[in-house]
């Protein structure tokens, strides 16, 4: 115990205010990565692992334990080096929250109002006609990866159009249509499914809408072809059960129309 107090008062000794800004920047940075990890995977482990790491540190000082101490010291590059690897995805999602709103303050904001009300009609009537459906909305998260596969559409978007892609039997009608802007850029693209569990009641589609969002800030809007349920999924999340003025609604809150927010 001696020599833990030696240590902390050879510390203190040398504290002074270039120190102290120091660590205010140090805690600043954790503070930020903290907060764009909330809510993920990589959190939870990373709270674990924290706890096991002040455990093994205060043994180290208390009993002395040399042969602790030497791994902890010469591991914690390797632990990083693991963490960045295993966390690749979050910490690229957390990268790209930071490149988004970079993007969003240099640059001006794209209006939905005429793709939102396309694609809202759309979904009412396919809904109403149990013709299964999968639209994405690309925001500030490019989807050229996910496009590049798909087939090439390049027109604007309109409920009639959107209906004829998704038409029972349409060569398109498979897999997801890509809306940019107030374009459909593509239809018949693959998505990554959801690494969340949904439940079971929610098919191919639905993971497929709800994954692309946890990947990307993209909106997906779904169809079920075979109870007529229109769904929405945004930054890994799922809205179900949506009536017309409610996928208007949580449409024009999510993608920043200029009609207003959603009540």
């Amino acid at each position: 115990m001696g020599d833990l107090l030696d240590f902390l008062r050879e510390n203190f000794e040398q504290f002074d205010a270039a120190a102290a800004f120091d660590i205010f920047i140090i805690w600043l940075a954790i503070f930020w990565i903290l907060l764009l990890l909330r809510n993920t995977t990589a959190m939870t482990v990373i709270r674990g692992a924290t706890i096991v790491l002040i455990a093994a540190f205060v043994l180290v000082r208390v009993f002395d334990l040399r042969v602790l101490d030497f791994l902890l010291r010469n591991s914690f590059l390797g632990l990083l080096i693991v963490l960045a690897v295993v966390f690749q995805h979050e910490i690229r999602r957390a990268l790209e929250r930071v490149g988004r709103a970079a993007s969003r303050a240099m640059g001006g904001a794209t209006h939905y109002d005429e793709t939102i009300e396309a694609i809202t009609e759309a979904a009412d009537r396919m809904s109403r006609r149990h013709i299964g459906a999968l639209i994405v909305v690309e925001r500030d998260t490019g989807l050229q990866e996910y496009t590049e596969g798909g087939v090439p559409i390049d027109a604007v978007a309109s409920p009639e159009l959107l209906e004829n892609i998704f038409y029972p039997n349409s060569p398109l009608h498979d897999g997801a249509a890509v809306v940019r802007g107030d374009r459909i850029v593509a239809a018949s693209v693959t998505l990554p499914l959801a690494e969340n569990q949904l439940p079971g009641e929610y098919g191919t589609r639905h993971r497929a809408g709800v994954g692309i969002t946890e990947r990307t800030d993209a909106v997906s809007v779904m169809v079920s072809e075979e109870t007529g349920d229109v769904s929405v999924a945004a930054d890994g999340r799922l809205y179900s059960r949506l009536d017309e003025t409610r996928v208007r609604g949580l449409l024009e809150r999510l993608l920043g129309a200029r009609n207003g927010d959603a009540p």
